[in-house]
């Protein structure tokens, strides 16, 4: 059976496809059209290809839990949990049974979808609720250019930014993180400017990443967002117990090295956690750390999860803390927390709703 997934490939790809299986070339732009502007869920659904063809080929190709083609490669919605501010995110069923969770994030002017890059996470970042279930295994292509097809869907919206922020840590999917910008900007027609990619970090990868993009889309215009969250080794290691095999300084090395071979400013995050990293001091460590660096903080207030006794900091907290930065010359901003009330921190809304979601144990 064909493990062929349409959803991802580029109109010559998809035109080269079409010849293969005996079709005209114009058959390939046909579908083109149909899986990027409207948005197609199966070949049947697909009207204007022959109807002989698309029998044979639901009869010789993958399908999906239902039975139906699965030819294209969407993923099928099992929840949404909307915010009142309509914040709205997605929970996806893969087609091997597996869960992600995908956020549209509206604003005025924009509509912002957080992608996922895998199923869980190695990282096991102590404030991310993703990492408490570990990592299953890396998406697809198709499974994370379709995200942003069910946001849009969803939503009735053209997205205008995509941050891959979601669950899994990108860095270590770097070959399908970089094909599904591919297909953002060539076949959904975004640009590379509007997308961020967000990495804790691994080690010797930024330098590879940077080669990669350059190879693969022709420029790195995209924006790099590197999770630092404290401002010295020990209590980064406390917060993300994968850091211990990546220093600091070996990090800013490679963040370094990333903007010599792209030209691009990395931006850093940094979660606030309630007196924890959100003193004085962890400010002035930072700014000490990244001072004569070309780059950007963005400071992130906690969403508590329940697994963890981290406490949100006080706004008075947050705003002390992004004072301290700009009085040393640092550029930074505060992310806006959206949709609380919707499990909003990365990896809740999967978590809360695994024992409803789980098959039933086999009879007999």
């Amino acid at each position: 059976m064909s493990t062929t997934r349409l959803l991802g490939m580029s109109r010559p790809e998809l035109e080269r496809w079409a010849e293969e299986q005996g079709q005209p070339a114009f058959r390939g732009r046909q579908l083109h059209d149909w899986l990027y502007a409207r948005g197609a869920r199966s070949l049947e659904a697909i009207t204007v290809l022959p109807k002989a063809w698309r029998q044979q080929l639901a009869q010789a190709g993958p399908q999906d839990a239902e039975g139906a083609d699965d030819w294209i490669g969407r993923s099928r919605g099992v929840h949404r949990a909307v915010a009142a501010d309509g914040t709205t995110k997605l929970l996806l069923a893969t087609a091997d049974g597996h869960t992600i969770e995908t956020v549209g994030i509206p604003a005025e002017g924009r509509l912002t979808v957080c992608v996922s890059s895998q199923v869980g996470c190695p990282m096991a970042c102590r404030f991310c609720a993703t990492g408490k279930g570990g990592l299953q295994r890396s998406l697809a292509v198709h499974e994370i250019v379709d995200q942003v097809l069910s946001v849009r869907e969803a939503m009735e919206q053209r997205p205008s930014h995509v941050v891959f922020m979601g669950m899994g840590e990108p860095l270590l999917n770097i070959e399908a993180v970089l094909a599904a910008i591919r297909c953002l900007c060539s076949d959904l027609g975004m640009a590379q400017r509007q997308i961020t990619l967000s990495t804790v970090g691994v080690p010797r990868t930024l330098p590879r990443l940077a080669e990669l993009a350059l190879q693969k889309l022709g420029r790195a215009q995209f924006t790099l967002a590197v999770s630092l969250h404290a401002p010295e080794q020990r209590l980064r290691e406390d917060l993300i117990p994968t850091a211990h095999a990546y220093p600091l300084e070996a990090l800013l090395a490679d963040c370094r090295d990333y903007l010599a071979i792209t030209g691009r400013r990395v931006s850093f995050e940094y979660i606030l956690l309630g007196g924890l990293n959100d003193q004085p001091r962890h400010a002035d460590g930072l700014a000490r750390l990244i001072r004569g660096f070309q780059s950007h903080v963005n400071l992130i207030p906690y969403n508590p999860i329940a697994e963890e006794q981290f406490q949100r900091p006080t706004a008075a907290a947050v705003q002390a803390f992004r004072r301290g930065l700009q009085e040393r010359g640092i550029a930074v901003s505060v992310r806006a927390s959206r949709g609380l009330e919707a499990d909003a921190a990365c990896g809740q809304l999967r978590r809360r709703l695994a024992d409803s979601l789980a098959p039933a144990p086999a009879a007999g």
